[in-house]
């Protein structure tokens, strides 16, 4: 018999100062004029990204036959639906909800987490990075965000321009460091590389001092951000680190349906190049969009890891009672 330890991971105390930063957030928001909402868990939708996998379930309508359901999936964040609710006219809304990614396991990571989520009509990406400083500020009281370019950030890091390296001069970075490459790597994985030298050349670096936003990402790493009016080369896509954790993921939101199919069809052809089931590329949120998704930023902001900088934790376990592996 596989017995399991019973107590919770994180102390009574820890999980008290989780209650009140839950209670900050959520006073935050109102105080912000944002109203809660709930969407569901399970959806036959799923945000299309090559790296994140949802949790896919076999819903069956009848229980004598459990296994031979139509597919759903737990959501790996409540995005697409959130969305719905803004193309329907919700105009500034957030919640606190449970979301799930497969196989994500680690000092930060657990398949079942928490998010913060929340849109407003009419923000760009300027105010959706200024709203996001202001939630880190009043939770976590060390001043605004430092906002710097993903450019700048790799000049001043690396001495190199991110939009017009080669990854070739990528490599010899990597080996100049003793970074390792993944032998997945395709031979001109430019993406690929810049994510791996910024997780572990730059990020652990990051917001220390006190919290650093990093902006405007290549706009091969747009996922649902749209490009830069002024400067295509780059998405409107913004991110929250906090003492070497990246804590949030913002973007002003792309309105195009069209173009969302086709990102979704170039990573699901990522997804298959790794050998990861695909996604579904049509979905609920790309006929809301069609209909008219209003001009707006989002962000998705992980409690956990936002508990886990508060406290100063080293691991999740310290702020959730029960990780999948002890649930």
């Amino acid at each position: 018999m596989d017995i399991r330890n019973w107590r919770p991971t994180a102390s009574i105390d820890n999980l008290k100062r989780r209650h009140e930063i839950t209670q900050a957030v959520r006073g935050f928001f109102l105080a912000q004029g944002f109203w809660e909402v709930e969407t569901p868990l399970l959806s036959r939708d799923s945000v299309v990204d090559t790296h994140l996998d949802p949790v896919p379930v076999a819903l069956s309508w009848d229980p004598a036959r459990p296994n031979d359901g139509e597919r759903y999936y737990l959501q790996t964040s409540p995005e697409f639906a959130m969305k719905r609710l803004v193309a329907a006219g919700a105009d500034a809304i957030f919640q606190i909800t449970k979301a799930f990614r497969l196989a994500e396991a680690g000092s930060q990571h657990n398949v079942e987490f928490t998010l913060i989520e929340w849109y407003r009509v009419c923000d760009d990406q300027a105010a959706g990075m200024q709203l996001l400083s202001n939630l880190a500020e009043a939770t976590l009281k060390r001043g605004p965000a430092l906002q710097v370019s993903y450019s700048q950030l790799f000049q001043s890091h690396l001495g190199i321009d991110p939009l017009t390296v080669t990854s070739q001069q990528l490599r010899d970075i990597a080996q100049q460091y003793a970074v390792s490459v993944p032998e997945s790597f395709a031979e001109e994985d430019v993406d690929g590389l810049l994510e791996l030298l910024l997780s572990e050349l730059i990020q652990p670096k990051l917001g220390f001092d006190r919290p650093a936003i990093l902006f405007h990402y290549p706009a091969s790493q747009a996922a649902l951000a749209r490009l830069d009016e002024v400067d295509p080369r780059v998405a409107c896509r913004f991110e929250l680190f906090v003492d070497g954790m990246e804590l949030a993921n913002g973007y002003d939101e792309l309105l195009d349906a069209e173009i969302l199919v086709q990102r979704n069809r170039t990573n699901n052809a990522a997804r298959e190049a790794l050998g990861k089931p695909p996604l579904p590329e049509e979905s609920q949120l790309i006929e809301a969009m069609r209909a008219g998704l209003p001009a707006c930023s989002g962000c998705a902001l992980g409690l956990d890891r936002l508990v886990m900088a508060a406290i100063g934790a080293n691991s999740i376990d310290e702020v959730i009672p029960f990780p999948t592996r002890q649930a």
